[in-house]
């Protein structure tokens, strides 16, 4: 890992369906083995089932979700005389949604529906309704961080 400069960020084209970034991230995350079509075929029925299922627009429902699940402090680990401690930390805009999207992906993945289509939609509308894994997942961030109040001096 280089330490002269910071990676400079690559730029993500737009979805084609809907012409947002995040969506475009989300399929980007999501996809295996460099098969985007099937990635957008996922992501597609699954913005078309949360439409049938709440009547409300899907891209808005995506949003709500990724903010319910974005957290706002995590705990990183800091070596100080000997010791490691795990300080509690603000998050970094594009992390927090980094995170978002890497735990919807993974609670989704770990639903019980039969097809991915179905475990997508249904992890969705859970964390636009504050409520499945990933939201649990945030929560138990926030939770962790709020007992490792106290090694908080230790920010750097």
């Amino acid at each position: 890992m280089s330490r002269r400069h910071r990676a400079e960020q690559r730029e993500v084209v737009p979805d084609p369906r809907f012409g947002d970034i995040v969506v475009s991230k989300f399929m980007n995350s999501l996809m295996y083995e460099g098969k985007k079509s099937v990635a957008e075929g996922i992501v597609y029925g699954a913005f078309d089932a949360i439409e049938k299922k709440s009547g409300q627009d899907p891209i808005k429902m995506f949003h709500a979700a990724l903010d319910n699940v974005m957290p706002s402090i995590e705990v990183r680990s800091r070596r100080v005389g000997g010791a490691t401690y795990q300080v509690p930390m603000e998050v970094r805009p594009e992390r927090r949604r980094a995170l978002a999207i890497r735990w919807l992906i993974t609670a989704a993945r770990s639903r019980n529906e039969t097809t991915m289509v179905g475990r997508l939609s249904g992890e969705l509308l859970d964390a636009a309704n504050n409520r499945g894994a990933a939201v649990k997942k945030r929560d138990d961030t926030h939770k962790m961080a709020e007992a490792n109040r106290a090694f908080s001096h230790y920010r750097w």
